[in-house]
C-alpha cells in the first residue's frame, strides 16, 4: 500500500516541478519578446549615440548624412537611397530638376543634424520628423513643378519593392501623386506594372490607385457631347423635337411633368417613345389652330 502511495506522491512532485520550469520558461520568452519589442518601438541608446555621432561628422555635400539612418533599431531606411537616386540620375533633368536636387537634399541634410537631437527617442516620433523633413523640404523647393518637366526622368526612379515597408519612398511617392494628374497617371502606371511583374494577376484585384478611373475620366472628357437628342432616345418626360411650325413656347405654353404622370406615362420601348413624340406633336398642332 504504501509502495503506490509513494509512486503517486513522487509522480505528483514530478508534475508540479515540471509546471513550474515550464511557467519559468514561458516568463522567460515572454521576457525577452517584451524587450524585444520595447527595443523595435524606440531607438536603443546605442543607436542614438551612432546617429548622432555620424551626423555631426559628415560633410554637407554628398550622401553621407543620409547613410546615419541605414541601420538602426526603428528600421528607418531608404533616405541614404533616395539621394543616390537622384544623384545618379541628376544629368537626366533639365536645369530646374538640377536645381531642386541639390537644395532639396541640402535642406534634408540641414534639418536632420539640428532636429534629430531634439525629437524623442520613439520610433514613431522619428520616423514623423523624417516624413515632415521630407515634405517641408520637397514642397519648399517645388518638387512639383521640378516633376512636371521631368516626368519621364521622376517616374523611372520609382520601384515598387522600395515601398515595402513603408518608409521615405512612400512618402515621396505620396507627394509626388499630388502633383497633378499627368505625374499622377504615370506613376499609377509605373506602380502597376510592376506590381503585376512581381505578384502577377493579384495585382489587377487591388485598387492600385485610381488608375482605371483616371483614364476613363480622360477618355470621357475627350468624348464630344451630343448635340441634339434624337427622339429614339427620348424619355417620358422629354420635349418633343422642335418644329418650325411650333409657336415659340412661353410661360402659358410650356408644360411638364410631374412626379404622377412620368410613371403613367413612362414608355415600355423605343417604339412608343416615338409614337408618344408622334402624338404629342399632333396635340401640339391642334392646340395652334385652335388659337
Amino acid at each position: 500500500m504504501r509502495v503506490p502511495l509513494t509512486i503517486g506522491v513522487f509522480i505528483l512532485f514530478l508534475a508540479v516541478r515540471q509546471t513550474h520550469a515550464t511557467d519559468s520558461s514561458s516568463a522567460h520568452d515572454t521576457s525577452q519578446e517584451r524587450s524585444l519589442n520595447i527595443q523595435k518601438r524606440r531607438l536603443s541608446l546605442q543607436n542614438t549615440a551612432e546617429i548622432q555621432h555620424c551626423l555631426v561628422n559628415a560633410g554637407d555635400v554628398g550622401c553621407g548624412m543620409f547613410e546615419c539612418f541605414n541601420n538602426n533599431s526603428c528600421e528607418i531606411r531608404g533616405l541614404h537611397d533616395i539621394c543616390m537616386t537622384f544623384l545618379h540620375n541628376a544629368g537626366k533633368f533639365d536645369s530646374q530638376g538640377k536645381s531642386f536636387i541639390k537644395d532639396a537634399l541640402k535642406c534634408m541634410a540641414h534639418g536632420l543634424r539640428h532636429k534629430f537631437s531634439c525629437v524623442s527617442r520613439k520610433c514613431l516620433a522619428v520616423k514623423e520628423m523624417v516624413f515632415q523633413l521630407q515634405r517641408e523640404c520637397y514642397i519648399k523647393h517645388n518638387l512639383c513643378s521640378a516633376v512636371r518637366e521631368n516626368v519621364n526622368v521622376m517616374v523611372e526612379m520609382i520601384h515598387f519593392k522600395d515601398l515595402f515597408p513603408k518608409g521615405p519612398h512612400v512618402e515621396l511617392v505620396n507627394i509626388l501623386l499630388g502633383c497633378g494628374e499627368e505625374v499622377r497617371v504615370a506613376i499609377a502606371r509605373r506602380i502597376r506594372t510592376q506590381c503585376e511583374q512581381n505578384w502577377g494577376a493579384l495585382c489587377g484585384s487591388l485598387s492600385l490607385c485610381a488608375l482605371g478611373k483616371v483614364e476613363n475620366q480622360a477618355g470621357s472628357t475627350l468624348a464630344p457631347a451630343p448635340d441634339t437628342i434624337t427622339p429614339s432616345s427620348a424619355s417620358g418626360n422629354s420635349l418633343p423635337p422642335a418644329s418650325p411650325l411650333l409657336p415659340e413656347a412661353d410661360g402659358e405654353t410650356a408644360w411638364t411633368l410631374t412626379g404622377g404622370d412620368e410613371e403613367e406615362n413612362q414608355p415600355s420601348g423605343p417604339q412608343d417613345n416615338a409614337s408618344d413624340a408622334e402624338k404629342e406633336l399632333k396635340r401640339s398642332l391642334n392646340a395652334t389652330k385652335r388659337r
